[in-house]
């Protein structure tokens, strides 16, 4: 998709800016461009740390003049000296390793720049700004050919299961990564490796190394010149070395998992992934989530899954920031996605924004009666959230009637407390189009509050007060207060239906 979308871009006369976080990644990712570009007019170049500081200054001040066309590079791309001719396509590979200062740069760009975002596991953020429709979002799903899912085990630690999981890997002439994210012990691990496997060949890479002694040792890894590498998360972002199909790795979240999981398992050859952990029964509610969520999930293609839970567990954090948390905390979560949802629906359709107008579903209706579908009637979790939500969106009360029937037919005649909650939405979409706000009765009556702007001529409620004054009374400026017995759920479900079909009824007439 990258390769497709930058020679797109080129072929419009436009300059592409491939941004990735580690240098290990930009090496490979020069490379693959450079190969896939080999016998087209297209000029790839590379800006990381690998490269001197004169070739580093040749190729920025060549970039000014609209060579090369792509330019591969890590943050150095985002600081204050880099400038294109004419950029015209940005490809951020695993976009949740760049800080805050880093997307504030990338913002500035996105004006003027088309911007694609690659990622396994799109941390909760960006996720659900992609759920919110911030953010357009694809996912590709489908493994390449003879790919084989990747068997994941969760074990205490044990120099046994270490031992045996690297033999195997290394009599099939394959190479194992051992992830230890601690650089001032790693040394102490590959010695214990060293004298736990003698059979194989062990190194260690991680990135506070030198970069040529880190290329090295990565190079001659790929090369198979050493088996079993000790390596800090620096191999995380997507190195590709399809003989490594063993990995080894000790707590870490659960979209870094994944993505160090899928270091291996990327040829043809069956690959496992070990997670250690010290001790299983000491570890928190949120590390078993994580783990029983990382090891369920084996199939190719899974990471949008995981990064769902990821979401579920963790939360969706500040949609916008640490300065934007206070107006969801004023508001709530619901009113505040309504009201996202309205602003980004505008602005697609090239509106301005209505800063003061409702939610299309602003009325409350509570009648204190039981609204839910019984886990004896749907006993699946999913499932009855998704029909929660479909209910709730429904604008029409011929829509309501088409899930109401479709609920049915899945699952069976309706329990009372279903019946409740359709009839309940019925009348908060009724109570929308009249122009009420809130409805709230209980066993001794209760109140009817209006909006400002009324659909209904004010007169109707006057008569309805007039001719049953016992039941109706006018409880102050722009509400009606319902009076008499109603302990019986169903006596308050008729009364309010029927007084909204009365008001309902009356707009009917008047168009």
């Amino acid at each position: 998709v990258a390769l497709r979308a930058s020679y797109a871009a080129v072929q419009n006369r436009k300059q592409v800016a491939v941004l990735v976080p580690t240098t290990l990644l930009a090496q490979q990712h020069f490379q693959t461009f450079a190969d896939r570009f080999a016998d087209l007019p297209v000029s790839v170049e590379l800006l990381s740390r690998f490269r001197g500081k004169r070739e580093q200054e040749r190729i920025i001040a060549s970039m000014k003049t609209g060579h090369p066309d792509i330019v591969i590079g890590t943050h150095r791309l985002l600081q204050q000296d880099i400038s294109f001719r004419d950029l015209g396509l940005l490809i951020i590979d695993e976009e949740q390793r760049f800080g805050v200062r880093q997307k504030e740069r990338i913002k500035r760009l996105r004006s003027q720049v088309d911007i694609l975002t690659l990622t396994a596991t799109p941390i909760p953020r960006t996720l659900n700004i992609a759920l919110a429709s911030l953010r357009k979002i694809s996912i590709i799903a489908t493994p390449p050919t003879s790919r084989l899912s990747i068997k994941t085990f969760v074990r205490e630690w044990n120099r046994g299961l270490i031992r045996e999981a690297c033999l195997r890997e290394i009599r099939r002439g394959g190479q194992v990564y051992f992830l230890h994210n601690e650089v001032r012990t790693m040394e102490r691990i590959v010695e214990e490796l060293r004298e736990l496997i003698p059979e194989a060949e062990i190194d260690s890479g991680h990135g506070q190394m030198g970069e040529l002694k880190l290329e090295r040792v990565m190079r001659d890894f790929y090369h198979q010149r050493f088996n079993v590498l000790v390596t800090s998360t620096i191999i995380e972002s997507g190195i590709d070395v399809p003989s490594a199909n063993t990995i080894i790795i000790d707590r870490f979240g659960l979209a870094q998992l994944h993505q160090l999981r899928g270091r291996v398992g990327r040829s043809h050859h069956q690959a496992f992934a070990y997670l250690l952990v010290s001790d299983l029964k000491i570890i928190t509610n949120d590390a078993r989530k994580r783990l029983e969520a990382i090891d369920s999930m084996e199939d190719l293609g899974a990471g949008f899954a995981l990064a769902s839970h990821d979401l579920e567990i963790r939360g969706a954090g500040e949609l916008l920031g640490e300065t934007q948390s206070g107006s969801i905390d004023d508001v709530g979560f619901n009113l505040y996605s309504e009201y996202l949802s309205q602003a980004v629906n505008s602005i697609r359709e090239e509106r301005i924004p209505d800063q003061i107008a409702l939610p299309e579903s602003s009325s409350t209706v509570e009648l204190h009666v039981p609204a839910l579908f019984p886990e004896s009637y749907l006993g699946n979790t999913h499932t009855r959230l998704v029909l929660y939500k479909r209910i709730a969106n429904a604008t029409t009360l011929e829509e309501l009637e088409e899930i109401q029937i479709e609920t049915i037919d899945r699952f069976g005649l309706l329990p009372d407390a279903g019946k409740n909650l359709f009839r309940l939405t019925a009348m908060r979409l009724q109570a929308d189009r009249i122009g009420i706000r809130k409805m709230d009765l209980g066993a001794q009556g209760g109140l009817i509050e209006f909006h400002e702007r009324i659909n209904v001529d004010p007169s109707v409620i006057l008569t309805l007060v007039h001719e049953d004054p016992a039941r109706h009374q006018l409880g102050g400026p722009g509400s009606l207060r319902l009076k008499g017995e109603m302990d019986e759920p169903e006596i308050r479900l008729r009364i309010c239906e029927k007084l909204l079909d009365t008001l309902a009824a009356q707009i009917a007439h008047e168009s």
